[in-house]
């Protein structure tokens, strides 16, 4: 990450509220998915140890904060709310390309939900998935989430009539070539398979994160709360389906040793 990008991306989350966003129905879809795969894994654990890497303001942190949670977070803002929210969450200031203040093997659990969008190249992508992969205990699991591609190309590009705007910004296959003084990075499938492999990691499970909820975001923010649990209840007989991934705004992507 350059430094010029890393500064545009203070200033940005310094006023971006991202715990709202989490908080609305659409945004509830995405985070919910979330924990119910991590618990998924982490209710056989004993004692498990958690690094959420790029906490934010420390709703994941704060939601597992009965276990032994590590939170490093670029932003001291964000930093400070979470000391401020808990005192039990271990909080460091830091990022995702080094994470040399832990040992090697010391994690059951590594989350990624933050670094991949905001570090633009292939390499300091790799990089962040290598630093997890070494922190991470041989028989723990490394959460990531992308924002995708298409998802992008749909809603920013034609949705919001900015296409004409735009073309220099993709290559012929519609893939957004993103810049170093960008704030976000999108991906296709092919992209994560890629770092994974080259990562020399396995996959556990790969999952739509949010599904359709980004496009009807509006509606599902209107529903009832009895319309809203049928709605989850789709979300998450589907949210592994092949056919629904690349779409989704988020993948999440699970993997291991």
């Amino acid at each position: 990450m350059t430094m010029k990008n890393e500064n545009e991306l203070i200033l940005y989350y310094n006023k971006f509220n991202e715990d709202k966003r989490l908080n609305t129905k659409h945004g509830q879809v995405e985070y919910l998915t979330a924990i119910k795969y991590i618990e998924t894994y982490i209710k056989d654990m004993n004692n498990p140890r958690i690094l959420d890497v790029g906490a934010g303001t420390g709703k994941y942190s704060l939601y597992f904060s009965k276990y032994d949670v590590s939170a490093v977070e670029l932003v001291k803002h964000n930093l400070r709310v979470i000391q401020k929210k808990s005192d039990k969450i271990h909080a460091y200031l830091g990022n995702a390309l080094d994470l040399s203040q832990f040992d090697d093997n010391s994690f059951d659990i590594v989350l990624l939900f933050g670094p991949m969008y905001h570090l633009i190249s292939y390499e300091d992508k790799l990089k962040a998935l290598l630093e997890a992969k070494r922190v991470l205990k041989s028989n723990g699991y490394i959460f990531i989430s992308y924002c995708m591609n298409e998802y992008a190309i749909i809603t920013h590009m034609f949705k919001e009539n900015n296409i004409f705007n735009s073309l220099d910004k993709i290559d012929k296959n519609y893939h957004i070539i993103s810049s170093d003084n960008d704030l976000y990075s999108f991906v296709r499938l092919n992209d994560i398979d890629k770092l994974m492999n080259d990562a020399n990691l396995k996959r556990e499970r790969i999952v739509s994160q949010d599904g359709a909820s980004e496009y009807i975001k509006d509606v599902i923010n209107k529903m009832s709360d009895d319309e809203f649990d049928l709605y989850l209840k789709y979300h998450f007989a589907t949210c592994e389906r092949e056919e629904l991934l690349g779409a989704s705004r988020h993948v999440l992507d699970i993997l291991k040793k």
